[in-house]
């Protein structure tokens, strides 16, 4: 048979039918199935976030040239956030741009997550499994996650530049070494230093409830958006010291990976990726059996 390219009316009719289908399994996807279950958050500890780093680090042992080549761009999207800063006169937000893409970072282990997922079941992936998140089921609620985290990143950003405008501003700092002067010399510096840690704490805890376990779930298990986030939430809210230790753990590997010109991120970033997909199976049990209430008692 004869394979034509078809005209501009044949492809439209084409990528309208596409967009159909695409947002009817859009909304089919964000809501999950109920086959999956529910899942048993479990209560968790100290030597649980050991054993994921543990389990982290070996992965990353296992994947080290494929993953170190996709996390080189880490590096690279930091350098691109420095330079951008500097170049359009943003200088107070240089410090709240590096520190909050730590928000987004749950999104940028998404390949990771996968490739941990496969070396579990004993599969030999590689970097192109990474990518293959684009070709997943679970898609759509992924993306939609991501963009909620984005968001909070954005609002991160107004608000440091409210705390700067209230504070040292509004006015841009004349150079470099004016600002850190301003910043480490003056109250008016040391107020928006103890404002923005605060403010910059609440954003990390929302972003890390909603984020800790939701996009490892999305990929092992046909469950919607919804639920995943309620879950994260929900192991959040029944440890919170743990959880606590977890996001120290990450703040402070990210501010160390950052140290050497952002180079460092390329080590810290897989390692906390593959270990937040252990964290979650050892957080989360869809296996056990969940508890119901009581049935009313039978009257006499």
């Amino acid at each position: 048979m004869v394979k034509t390219i078809g005209n501009p009316l044949s492809w439209s009719v084409g990528a309208l039918e596409g967009a159909g289908r695409g947002a009817s399994h859009l909304a089919e996807r964000l809501g999950g199935v109920e086959e999956s279950g529910v899942p048993v958050v479990r209560k968790i500890g100290t030597e649980d976030l050991k054993e994921a780093l543990r389990r982290g680090v070996e992965d990353f042992a296992a994947f080290r040239s494929d993953v170190v080549a996709i996390c080189l761009l880490y590096p690279v999207i930091g350098g691109v956030l420095v330079w951008f800063a500097l170049d359009r006169n943003l200088l107070p937000l240089l410090f709240p741009m590096l520190s909050g893409f730590a928000l987004v970072g749950p999104l940028a282990g998404v390949g990771l997550y996968e490739m941990s997922r496969r070396r579990e079941r004993g599969l030999h992936p590689n970097w192109g499994d990474a990518l293959a998140v684009f070709r997943s089921s679970a898609l759509a609620p992924i993306v939609m996650l991501g963009i909620y985290l984005l968001a909070i990143f954005v609002a991160w950003l107004f608000a440091a530049w409210f705390i700067y405008a209230m504070t040292l501003g509004p006015e841009p700092p004349a150079s470099t070494g004016a600002f850190l002067a301003d910043v480490f010399t003056t109250g008016a510096g040391w107020a928006m230093i103890v404002l923005g840690f605060g403010v910059g704490f609440v954003f990390a805890v929302v972003a890390l409830a909603i984020s800790v376990v939701s996009f490892p779930m999305l990929l092992d298990r046909d469950v919607g958006l919804p639920l995943a986030v309620v879950t994260s939430v929900t192991l959040v809210a029944r440890n919170p010291w743990t959880m606590a230790q977890w996001g120290l753990v990450v703040a402070l590997s990210l501010a160390l990976g950052a140290i050497p010109a952002l180079l460092g991120l390329a080590l810290v970033v897989p390692i906390l990726g593959h270990a937040t997909w252990h964290l979650y199976r050892r957080a989360i049990d869809f296996e056990a059996p969940n508890p119901k209430p009581n049935p009313d008692p039978a009257p006499e």
